[in-house]
């Protein structure tokens, strides 16, 4: 391996079933240093990465990266030979934006610190995404004078070449899905492709795709199922619990394939590696692991699902869903409900009526996935049955509750709560399970996913059998986003999982569909699906924007059709909901900026908070600043909540990594992560 020096490198240490207490020591040796990256003393599985400081050296050096692990007995050392060269010229490149628009003209200046050089603007044309810029420079000769220097060539270094990436962003795409179940009609669907009057001009783009298999697009982007960051227990899950669904739907409907059996595997045990690093020594899981106060019920019970389903595909070792079963088992209550303890980001779990209503719901129906009723499972199903004689009114409860009674098996229950949901969900003539209450975003799709798991995961019920299911269905992939996620974490994995099995429940290898997608400039696009391409994703871009398109479907087989439209708007000009203010005025040895943000608010609490800070160029993210954010003892904003009030969530700006003029401005987006509409207070 090659390292440079001065550069920040990761070293990841995977260690499986050890027997015995051991600990695990990383440095970095040269011949005169040495340099400790980390050490962890453990006795159960750990996947752990350490970050580190290449040392820096004057001429390249050979040396080893020594990994040491420690029993009561016995020490096990290997090294690994790395090459550590000296850091290359500093350049400074230098444009006039922070981020490009697509097929915009940009401008940038490239300065090498060891020559004088003239700056040279240079026009650039990019397109979307991650662009790569490539500008050389060269020393010449000449007799004019630079300055009042004479102008030298060095032997080395006379030319050079600096590469580096700029990213080309647009926002989050507006889709439009039709989802054509099996049908040997001719189905025809109009749709405009409008833009706002406030946008980016030339950032536009539009695609139409066409796919045979209601999973298909899912499969097709399982890295990416949501654009959302990761970094906590329960969004490191979104990475593991859908493969489970999709394999399970490919090996029940014959379609599974080694390449995508690989793929998935791959996800699952990173995943489940990843998993073991939030684990309490009790059992339990939480957000952020040992550096919670305590494991968290609703994470532990996901997890505890999570593994046991995926122990047909990758080995899990069953201590842990055994130690995390026996935890939530020593937190039922004397009526049977089980205790809420840790912190609950996600707010609709917590219902209308108490939050351990929906959270035994959610227990009770995991502990049922697992192997059926124990006395746990009953008294929590007598809980359940309790809250439900008081007439329960919050309907994500109701929808969770209903699956749980259709894994148990009590048919009049389950009956009368989908009968309830049902009355709920149309509302002066509004489509079925379209208004379901005042909920937004995921929780919304969280609760009409439950529905549709209530009505696959037990007997047909008169009036909701597979015509009604599809109506869901239909909701449900309009509001997929085009990776086929969601808006969230847990409504992905829920909607994933009931969408499985609703596919498995309608597949059909016969048949083929022929899809025609018109418009009024003149486009004629056809896309052929069948048994041998259904799983093939099929795009064609769009040119006509705005315009009028018309999609037509013809055949005989299950078809999913998305347009998606992706454009750039200006920073919002209504900063109501929060205020930034920045004070240069630092130390000497701190020259760096403060950054506060306050947040002035109208609700009492959120979910889970995200802070998105984008960063001016020129600056960098300072390490011992974002400790300061998460430890700071001051601090009323925390990683999963935010109090509204006026507090400050950020106590320093990025240092900066090279001057830079005429800076632009840089967004700072505050979110709920749950409800990512919503105006966050």
């Amino acid at each position: 391996s090659r390292l440079t020096a001065g550069n920040q490198e990761t070293v990841c240490a995977l260690i499986q079933t050890p027997t015995e207490p051991v600990t695990l020591t990383i440095t970095l040796d040269l011949d005169s240093s040495s340099t400790k990256i980390g050490e962890l003393s453990f006795q159960t599985e750990i996947y752990r990465c350490f970050q580190f400081m290449v040392p820096m050296v004057s001429s390249t050096t050979v040396g080893s990266i020594s990994v040491k692990i420690r029993g009561r007995v016995d020490v096990t050392t290997k090294e690994t030979k790395v090459l550590i060269e000296p850091p290359a010229f500093i350049h400074i490149v230098q444009t006039d934006k922070p981020i490009y628009k697509p097929g915009q003209t940009g401008k940038c200046s490239v300065l090498k610190t060891t020559l004088s050089l003239k700056l040279r603007k240079l026009h650039l044309f990019v397109p979307t995404g991650d662009v790569s810029l490539k500008v050389s420079a060269e020393a010449e000769r000449s007799l004019k004078r630079c300055g009042k220097e004479k102008v030298t060539v060095p032997t080395e270094g006379r030319i050079d070449t600096v590469i580096t990436n700029l990213l080309v962003e647009v926002s989050t795409p507006h889709k439009r899905t039709i989802f054509l179940p099996n049908s040997s009609t001719i189905l025809s669907k109009n749709i405009s492709l409008e833009l706002p009057e406030e946008f980016v001009t030339g950032s536009e783009r539009a695609s139409v795709s066409v796919l045979g298999d209601l999973m298909g697009r899912a499969m097709k982007n399982l890295d990416k199922l949501l654009a959302m960051p990761y970094g906590c227990g329960e969004q490191n899950m979104l990475l593991f619990a859908p493969n489970i669904f999709i394999l399970d739907y490919l090996k029940s409907t014959g379609q599974l394939k080694d390449s995508t059996l690989k793929t998935a595997v791959g996800y699952l045990e990173s995943g489940y590696q990843r998993e073991l690093n939030y684990k309490h020594d009790d059992g339990s899981y939480s957000a952020f692991g040992m550096s919670d106060a305590s494991g968290n019920t609703w994470l532990t019970t996901f997890v505890m699902k999570s593994f046991n389903a995926a122990k047909s595909y990758i080995f899990v070792d069953q201590k842990y869903v055994q130690d995390a079963r026996t935890w939530l088992s020593g937190l039922q209550k004397p009526d049977g409900c089980i205790q809420s303890v840790g912190r609950l980001f996600h707010n609709g779990m917590k219902g209308g009526v108490s939050d351990d209503v929906s959270l035994t719901a959610y227990v009770a129906a995991a502990m049922l996935e697992l192997d059926g009723n124990d006395p746990v499972v009953q008294n929590c199903l007598k809980c359940l049955q309790s809250a439900a004689e008081d007439n329960i009114t919050n309907l994500y409860t109701v929808a969770l509750m209903s699956y749980t009674f259709t894994l148990a098996g009590d048919e009049d229950m389950r009956s009368k709560l989908i009968t309830q949901l049902d009355e709920e969900s149309t509302n002066e003539g509004k489509t079925k399970d379209q208004d379901l209450q005042s909920y937004l975003d995921s929780v919304e799709v969280e609760m009409t996913s439950y529905v549709l798991l209530a009505l696959l995961s037990g007997p047909s019920l008169p009036d909701f059998g597979l015509d009604y299911a599809a109506g869901i269905v239909r909701w449900l992939a309009q509001q997929q986003n085009p990776f086929g996620g969601f808006s969230s974490t847990q409504d992905t994995v829920v909607a994933l999982q009931a969408l499985a099995k609703y596919a498995s429940a309608t597949y059909s290898p016969e048949g083929s569909t022929t899809v025609t997608v018109t418009s009024a400039g003149g486009l004629n696009k056809q896309f052929t699906i069948n048994n041998e391409n259904r799983l093939l994703y099929q795009e064609e871009k769009l040119s006509e924007i705005p315009g009028e398109y018309t999609i037509k479907a013809e055949g005989q087989s299950c078809v999913l059709a998305q347009i998606s439209l992706f454009y750039n708007i200006p920073p919002p000009s209504d900063f109501s909901a929060f205020q930034i203010s920045t004070d240069t005025r630092g130390r000497c040895d701190l020259p760096r900026p403060e950054f506060m943000l306050f947040v002035h608010g109208r609700r009492e609490e959120t979910n889970m908070v995200v802070i998105n800070i984008k960063l001016l160029s020129g600056y960098i993210l300072q390490d011992d600043s974002l400790k300061m954010v998460t430890e700071h003892p001051s601090m009323l904003a925390s990683p999963d909540q935010l109090f509204c009030q006026e507090v400050v969530v950020g106590p320093k700006m990025p240092g900066s990594d090279q001057q830079v003029e005429n800076l632009k401005p840089a967004v700072v987006k505050v979110y709920d992560y749950y409800q990512t509409s919503r105006t966050l207070c």
